[in-house]
């Protein structure tokens, strides 16, 4: 469904990503695993054109979107839930959940869309005439999800989806991303917390200074020793 190949960026004259090459298959699960700094938000932002590529090229279904803009590779089918939740504050949570589906007009449709929502995270409807930046870091996290799911995508991206949560809400958060993907989605999972990660993932790729030094199925990276070393101890 979405394929990276052969992706170089760079900052002002600083290269970033070199040589990226990555394939997501309809209905699975990748992660993208890699350590702060090594590239892995850099690369969501080339999918969604928030950044040049320089060289390479971004497929969706086979059809070139790297030279599309962010707001029609949004409308194709890609949605985004970023680093940080990013909600917007003073707003309530049923006003941050209507940005996601901005692009449907149909309120009876919307509505539907709400309800799928409500049933994957009850906690979400107790809260909606509240206002965002008054929630829990959970419950943000469960918004921003639920708003990336607004969109009805053809694939989801997670940008560090587990930062800042209490352990018992990241094995949570990850049952929620494995029902979202058992329901249809296929899914992009960018993660620290690799052994979460894999839990899920069909396969994945590690990231280290803007290169993939690691690739392979779940199985694969459990027995590679770069990934034991690095994300598995303990």
């Amino acid at each position: 469904m979405l394929r990276l190949e052969n992706i170089f960026t760079r900052y002002g004259n600083v290269p970033m990503l070199r040589d990226v090459s990555i394939a997501v298959k309809n209905g699975e699960v990748v992660c993208l695993l890699g350590s702060n700094g090594a590239g892995k938000t850099t690369t969501l932002k080339a999918i969604l054109r928030l950044i040049p590529v320089v060289e390479g090229s971004i497929f969706l279904n086979d059809q070139p979107i790297h030279r599309w803009k962010t707001h029609q590779i949004i409308e194709s089918g890609i949605s985004v839930v970023p680093e940080g939740r990013r909600l917007f504050p003073k707003m309530t949570v049923l006003e941050n959940l209507r940005l996601g589906a901005f692009t449907e007009v149909n309120e009876t449709e919307i509505k539907k869309r709400l309800e799928g929502i409500f049933h994957l995270f009850p906690k979400v409807k107790e809260r909606l005439h509240q206002l965002a930046g008054t929630l829990s870091g959970g419950e943000q996290g469960m918004v921003a999800i639920g708003r990336g799911m607004m969109a009805r995508p053809k694939i989801l991206l997670l940008d560090e989806p587990s930062l800042g949560l209490a352990p018992i809400l990241v094995e949570d958060f990850f049952k929620s991303i494995r029902r979202i993907n058992e329901e249809g989605t296929t899914i992009l999972l960018i993660e620290q917390n690799a052994r979460k990660a894999l839990q899920i993932a069909a396969h994945g790729y590690v990231l280290q200074k803007g290169e993939i030094v690691v690739k392979g199925s779940r199985s694969e990276l459990y027995e590679n020793d770069v990934i034991k070393k690095a994300y598995l101890k303990g």
